[in-house]
């Protein structure tokens, strides 16, 4: 069974810079696309970013268009987010996910079919 695990969350000032990662376990991983959602308290899970299974397609939210970057290493079983010019409205819990059965990603939670446990975001303004 697939687990998702990620790290790299943490406290971080508006306007700075912070890095979280999602390590997978399992095989099928460099053949599904994979993505990025965050969850504010008190409010619905919001798609973030995605990233199709070779590194090649990227998609956005336009709320983080411009300063958050998908990445992914299939050697390593790995996607990462990068977060510049953090703003506080960006504090949640950020989760990673593997699409279910896609190589190319979607912006909806319903088309993934593992999620990790997340990690917390906080920026102070």
């Amino acid at each position: 069974q697939v687990q998702l695990v990620e790290s790299g969350g943490g406290l971080v000032q508006a306007g700075g810079s912070l890095r979280v990662s999602c390590t997978a376990s399992g095989r099928t991983f460099m053949s599904r696309a994979m993505g990025w959602f965050r969850q504010a308290p008190g409010k619905e899970r919001a798609f973030v970013a995605t990233i199709n299974f070779n590194g090649a397609t990227t998609t956005y939210a336009d709320s983080v268009k411009g300063r958050f970057t998908i990445s992914r290493d299939n050697a390593k079983n790995t996607v990462y987010l990068q977060m510049n010019s953090l703003k506080p409205e960006d504090t949640a819990v950020y989760l990673c996910a593997r699409a279910a059965r896609r190589s190319s990603g979607t912006i909806y939670a319903t088309d993934y079919d593992t999620w990790g446990q997340g990690t917390q975001v906080t920026v102070s303004s």
